[in-house]
């Protein structure tokens, strides 16, 4: 698919292509998607490369996306949108010495899976380059939680960010504003205009950033549960569905795994806590759902590049870069091609230290039986652990450590969680928001699932982790 450059030109609401016969009115455009018909490729065209270059108003584009929210779009139109929004700026064409490779999280609490996962890949042979954004209300930013290594920089130029891919095999840094600038504006706006529950918006969003940054093989992590952004299966089936086939229109190979966010991921919460157990688990110190997960997404990535024949193949592959330690090397070797103080990775004491640390006891026996996932991370967030507007400064010390998962027996009076604050008003406000986050049953109760399904071009196949 070629595209070529539109010299655009505004006059009394219209827009015309000077080149062209056509005129193309936003009004229109929006005319068409409020009486739910389906947009062409030349009207998807020209709403992307508006909101990119400034050519379309604010409130012209609410108004779209608003159209959208309600009446949907049809895959081929959703694809459309996802073409173009990864067209609205660069193209990265990365020669990274092998098949560029992504992993993707919808978001959720306690989420480091990429920490763990590109470090071990790259051992393996794969080639992880990763654009991360930044936490914004509950959910943490792989970004943010970088940044809490002393020295570290996630702000490269493209040059720089492939060279590392190329030399170590994974790189993680911030979005470019370079790439996608069409979602970048649209991202904004869908915040607060009450359209970022939108499927084909989701999936276009997403999948426009991975496809800009060069990503030939990707893999998406779909959180399903009260800490993640679909709250049901069939929710997070559907998008995950769309987004493989629009992976199948664009041809880029797309798999999407189901995870659950029942509860934190892991049982840190907090930026330079989520890097310490993400270390320790490098180390061959930590075992648990964490790991459990980012090994099957990093086998996935594995069997997309070809560097594995099957899925267990995959996994002992990735299981081997722990014992012997190469991935913790790989994390050693990246952070310090990023500026960063590799020595972390040895002594995890060198990251930054709340200078308040106390438990959380639980006022009652019984079975852990549920958790609010986002009442967590906003008690997180409310310690300075993330940030309510996109200018809040983190402080990367604090957060949480959970000692009781879901279908776990709790004693009154047992640590239920391990409190790291900036001081005691926090570590006050913090353990009332903790304890009314957590549900405690006189009886026993299942542990919660880690994934749920795995959705590809074969289908969905149910995977009971």
């Amino acid at each position: 698919m070629v595209y070529y450059p539109w010299h655009i030109v505004i006059r009394k609401g219209y827009t015309t292509k000077k080149e062209g016969t056509i005129n193309m009115d936003i009004l229109s455009v929006i005319e068409h998607k409020k009486k739910n018909m389906a947009l062409t490729e030349e009207e998807i065209r020209f709403f992307a490369q508006g909101a990119a270059d400034g050519t379309i108003p604010d409130y012209q584009l609410a108004a779209l996306l608003m159209a959208i929210r309600l009446n949907g779009m049809t895959m081929q139109e959703t694809a459309w949108l996802t073409d173009c929004m990864a067209r609205s700026g660069a193209m990265l064409q990365p020669d990274v010495g092998g098949i560029p490779l992504d992993k993707h999280s919808t978001g959720g609490v306690g989420d480091t899976t990429t920490l763990v996962l590109a470090p071990l890949v790259a051992a393996c042979g794969g080639k992880v380059l990763k654009m991360s954004g930044r936490g914004l209300g509950h959910t943490g930013g792989t970004v943010d939680k970088l940044e809490s290594i002393p020295g570290m920089q996630v702000e490269l130029d493209e040059e720089t960010f492939v060279d590392i891919v190329r030399r170590v095999g994974c790189c993680v840094v911030g979005q470019s504003k370079n790439l996608a600038p069409a979602d970048k504006r649209l991202y904004a706006l869908r915040d607060v205009t009450g359209t970022v529950d939108s499927v084909p918006l989701i999936a276009s969003s997403i999948l426009s950033k991975k496809f800009a940054s060069g990503a030939k093989a990707i893999v998406l992590d779909v959180k399903v549960g009260s800490g993640a952004l679909m709250p049901t299966l069939d929710d997070a089936i559907r998008l995950a569905k769309t987004m493989v086939e629009i992976g199948k229109i664009l041809h880029r190979p797309v798999s999407c795994v189901i995870s659950g966010m029942e509860e934190p991921l892991g049982s840190h919460v907090g930026n330079a806590l989520e890097v310490k157990e993400a270390v320790e688990i490098l180390q061959g110190k930590v075992q648990g759902p964490l790991k459990d997960v980012a090994l099957f997404l990093g086998s996935r990535m594995l069997l997309n590049a070809g560097l594995a024949k099957t899925a267990n193949e995959a996994t002992e592959r990735l299981a081997h870069a722990i014992e012997t330690g190469a991935g913790l090397e790989k994390l050693k070797e990246m952070i310090q091609a990023q500026g960063g103080m590799p020595d972390v990775c040895d002594n995890v004491a060198l990251l930054p230290a709340a200078p308040c640390i106390r438990p959380v006891l639980s006022p009652e026996s019984g079975w852990l039986s549920a958790t609010d996932g986002v009442a967590l991370g906003m008690a997180a967030q409310k310690m300075g652990a993330g940030r309510m507007t996109k200018d809040d400064v983190i402080d990367p010390a604090v957060g949480f450590i959970m000692k009781k998962r879901i279908g776990d027996r709790v004693e009154k009076g047992e640590e239920i969680a391990i409190l790291h604050a900036c001081g005691t008003a926090s570590a006050d406000e913090a353990e009332k928001n903790i304890l009314a986050a957590l549900s405690l049953s006189p009886v026993p109760v299942p542990p919660s699932r880690l994934i749920y399904a795995l959705v590809d071009e074969n289908g969905v196949q149910e995977i009971n982790l």
